[in-house]
């Protein structure tokens, strides 16, 4: 089986990891930070706004089960790709809409996606960059809606967005 990763930026990590961690065809999803200029960023430093990291996930996933193309629908539908610097109740430019491709098949694939939502609504506010680098979130962040179902944010966010994306 030959895998592919992208990199995936769409508010919190915790949504964006849940929502992948349900689809057939992805491998992993990782939680991390990307898209800034700190090295090995903490959680508080992202947090911050200052670091110009987003949080992402890194997702992998074979592309004979879901196409790069389905894997970049999904997540258009699973976060507002118009609201710039903000998901929701989480507000800052760590939680932009943005996209890390890791080639040029990935990048394309990614604009043509983004240009078929445009169509489609409000102006998409997508970024669109090549990765440079992924660092992981801190451990106890990594699959945080399957360890902390009962938390706050992820009955009143997470759960909702998966019931309502049919995962």
């Amino acid at each position: 089986m030959a895998t592919e990763s992208i990199t995936l930026g769409g508010g919190c990590f915790w949504c964006v990891e849940a929502v992948y961690t349900r689809t057939n065809g992805v491998v992993a999803a990782s939680p991390g930070y990307a898209g800034g200029r700190t090295e090995d960023p903490t959680y508080e430093e992202v947090c911050s706004g200052r670091t110009g990291h987003a949080e992402v996930v890194r997702v992998e996933f074979d592309p004979a089960v879901i196409p790069r193309e389905e894997v970049l629908r999904l997540f258009f539908r699973a976060h507002d790709p118009t609201t710039r610097n903000r998901q929701g109740n989480d507000v800052g430019t760590q939680y932009r809409s943005i996209i890390l491709y890791e080639s040029e098949e990935q990048r394309v694939a990614a604009e043509t996606v983004r240009a078929e939502v445009d169509a489609g609504s409000n102006k998409v506010v997508t970024e669109i960059e090549p990765l440079e680098r992924f660092y992981p979130a801190e451990a106890y962040h990594r699959d945080y809606y399957d360890t902390h179902p009962e938390a706050g944010y992820c009955r009143l966010v997470i759960a909702p967005k998966l019931e309502k994306l049919g995962i």
